[in-house]
């Protein structure tokens, strides 16, 4: 059995009617960027304060006796011995291992809950249940009924007693709430702190985003999921010759650096901004088949974050030396990388 309540539309929030509120731009149409004062609520929500509405965020259940073990054939995640109330990530794959789902999810010990991107829950649950066969498994597209929010890591703040389940990571919490419940939830758990805040601080801690660190052709080595969202050590599922083959030979086409920019720029690089080798450093032989002027790569998310000032995560190619010094976007901006996947 199944059912699907909710369209693939933006979700708009009742919270973007808070004092201050800022609605956010795509991917995270229908909820707030900010509330005003974005530093003020990166030190907040660093400090484990506040909470960020993600309840844009779509919400897909698989209840039933065979709920683990059938997920467990379609995940790149371990989900047969999974206990109830731990936090996990799963990703699904093409046929190609190219990455079409990030999925952020917890058992209670009856279902199965998850979230994913804003408008791919009406694409998942297409997928799980043509998968469906004659397993005992119940999906559901629960988008309408509850809301995530997001408490951040260091929070006292009690969970609803409402709450339908609840995500424990180093992170913070992600809670699964009733929907009519927000403005509640707003006026006990203030302050509200909006998306870009929470992405600040995703970028500073190096955590890739289904549709920003990746496109049509990411695999699971080039952004670092191996390990948090893929599972060596289990059984076939699609994709999985791939993720084999790339770990066996160790050699992704591309990796993910995360990027220190010039604060002195008055704009900072956008979403598929060029990455380039900076000028004398492309003589060198290690560098690559990438003079100066090539791309070597693109930004995938930029933000200003409170204490480090604009930072970036961006997909290079695999080859391109880890010290090299890298020039990003028209403006030319200097950045330094870091790295997250090792060459």
């Amino acid at each position: 059995m199944s059912s699907s309540s909710s369209s693939d539309g933006p979700v708009h929030s009742p919270l973007l009617t808070l004092p201050g509120a800022v609605p956010a731009q795509a991917p995270d149409e229908g909820v707030a960027a900010h509330y005003g004062d974005l530093f003020k609520e990166q030190r907040a929500l660093a400090d484990g304060t506040g909470f960020v509405d993600l309840s844009h965020r779509g919400v897909v259940t698989v209840s039933g006796d065979d709920r683990l073990s059938w997920l467990h054939l379609l995940l790149t995640q371990h989900m047969t011995e999974l206990p109830a109330g731990q936090a996990t990530d799963a990703l699904i794959l093409s046929a190609n291992g190219h990455i079409e789902q990030a999925l952020q999810l917890v058992d209670d010990g009856e279902t199965v809950w998850m979230h994913t991107e804003p408008g791919k829950q009406g694409e998942l649950v297409g997928y799980l249940e043509s998968m469906r066969f004659f397993y005992r498994v119940e999906i559901a597209d629960r988008t309408d009924e509850y809301a995530v929010v997001h408490l951040p890591a260091g929070s006292i703040a009690a969970t609803p007693a409402s709450a339908a389940a609840v995500r424990e990571t180093p992170h913070g919490r992600d809670v699964f709430l009733p929907r009519a419940e927000l403005p509640g939830f707003a006026e006990e758990y203030a302050p509200a702190i909006g998306v870009l805040a929470h992405e600040a601080l995703r970028v500073e801690a190096h955590r890739p985003r289904l549709g920003l660190e990746t496109d049509h052709r990411t695999i699971p080595h080039e952004v670092g999921w191996i390990g948090t969202a893929v599972h060596l050590d289990k059984g076939c599922y699609r994709g999985q010759e791939t993720v084999a083959r790339v770990q066996n030979l160790g050699k992704p086409p591309r990796r993910l650096v995360f990027l220190h920019l010039d604060g002195s720029e008055v704009h900072i690089p956008v979403h598929g901004d060029k990455v380039r080798i900076a000028e004398g450093d492309a003589a060198r032989p290690e560098a690559g088949a990438a003079p100066e002027g090539r791309p070597v790569g693109f930004v995938t998310t930029c933000v200003r974050h409170h204490e480090l000032g604009p930072i970036a995560l961006a997909l290079v190619k695999r080859n391109v030396p880890v010290d090299a010094p890298l020039i990003v976007g028209d403006d030319a901006t200097a950045a330094a990388q870091e790295v997250v996947v090792a060459p």
